[in-house]
């Protein structure tokens, strides 16, 4: 028998009798050493990123908005409406002050021959800058909560009214009886005036103080300088009262007027004339209701001025009773009545005109 020699069992191994000649390749990556994890780092980076809010985009989306429309076109409105009835407004001016001619149309001349066609429209600059702001903030406003008041009256509506149990007494909030448009009217009023009031008493001191307030920078350096932020707001409680009446009132009576007659005609929207019309109609039916409210203002004005001022609304009301009688509570109504009709009448047939063509591409109407 023949034996393996030393030196073969040596190549076979330990293992030659049981493998005899077969040879194991391990893996390459089992022959390099194993990396060990290296031990985490005590120092944690921080990054803090702020994004800035994309202005360009939140403008162009505001500007197409329906809320943005329609303080647009109350701003055009306003702006049209006073151009037209600059002419009107300068010759009621010079009457009411006692210059020049007693009568429109020798007023109306006289201001041609001395100043030119542009004569008619002097100081008209001062009421734009009044007159746009106001229209868009009152008119805006309007809209904005008139739909608001709907659409929580439809909600409220659908689901049961908030109640408040105060022992034996259930009170429940029901908004059914509210009008939306007498509310939006009262807002539109309430806000375009506290928004707007100094600019109407920088227009009138332009208008009746010319010597002592040359210019509107002059005007409101020395007004700051008398009276401070509030002098801005003198008279505002007064405006505020005799303002609210009137607002919620002409705007109740156009929309009111406006919706009963398209419902009658069978119609979806007035034409310009009726809306001229309608809208002067209710700037009527307020003037009227509102009339002895703006006298006892003017009142209240004018005694601040002379320095016997009565000290509240009441009391002008009854001054004006006790000295005029109840006549006295609407002298001038007429002269107002020629100057608020035309005035309501343009005003709404430009603002629905102006909204007809910028929120027509939105089908919001």
């Amino acid at each position: 028998m023949d034996f393996e020699t030393e030196s073969q069992k040596k190549k076979c191994g330990v293992f030659g009798d049981v493998l005899g000649g077969v040879t194991m390749v391990l893996p390459k990556e089992l022959d390099e050493p194993i990396p060990l994890p290296s031990p985490p780092s005590l120092a944690v980076p921080f990054e803090l990123r702020f994004q800035l809010p994309d202005l360009k985009l939140a403008v162009r989306d505001f500007m197409r908005s329906r809320e943005a429309g329609e303080f647009l076109s109350g701003a055009l409105a306003g702006a049209m409406t006073k151009a037209v009835l600059a002419p009107l407004e300068t010759i009621r001016t010079r009457m009411v002050v006692g210059v020049g001619s007693k009568n429109i149309s020798g007023s109306f001349l006289e201001v041609i021959e001395q100043q030119g066609w542009q004569g008619l429209w002097a100081g008209n600059g001062i009421n734009m800058l009044r007159i746009i702001p106001t229209q868009a903030i009152e008119l805006g406003t309007f809209e904005c909560v008139k739909r608001a008041m709907t659409s929580a009256q439809e909600k409220w509506s659908q689901s049961e009214c908030p109640r408040v149990q105060l022992g034996p007494l259930s009170l429940s909030f029901s908004l059914s009886w509210v009008s939306p448009v007498a509310v939006g009217g009262a807002a539109a009023g309430i806000f375009s005036t506290l928004a707007c009031h100094p600019l109407e008493v920088l227009k009138d001191r332009l208008t009746v103080s010319r010597d002592i307030y040359p210019t509107l920078s002059i005007a409101i350096s020395k007004i700051y300088k008398d009276g401070g932020i509030g002098a801005f707001y003198a008279g505002i409680s007064p405006t505020l009262i005799g303002m609210l009446p009137y607002s919620t009132c002409y705007y109740f009576m156009y929309d009111t007027i406006k919706t009963s007659y398209c419902k009658g005609k069978n119609k979806k929207s007035l034409n310009r004339p009726e809306m001229l019309l309608i809208g002067a109609f209710s700037g009527f039916t307020a003037s009227t209701l509102s009339f002895p409210l703006e006298v006892a203002r003017k009142r209240l004005m004018v005694g601040a001025l002379q320095g016997k001022c009565p000290p509240h609304m009441a009391a002008a009301l009854s001054e004006v009773i006790r000295e005029e009688g109840l006549m006295g509570l609407y002298r001038g109504w007429g002269a107002s009545c020629l100057k608020v009709m035309p005035s309501s009448g343009i005003t709404w047939m430009f603002y629905e005109a102006w909204k007809d063509i910028l929120l027509v591409e939105k089908r919001l109407l």
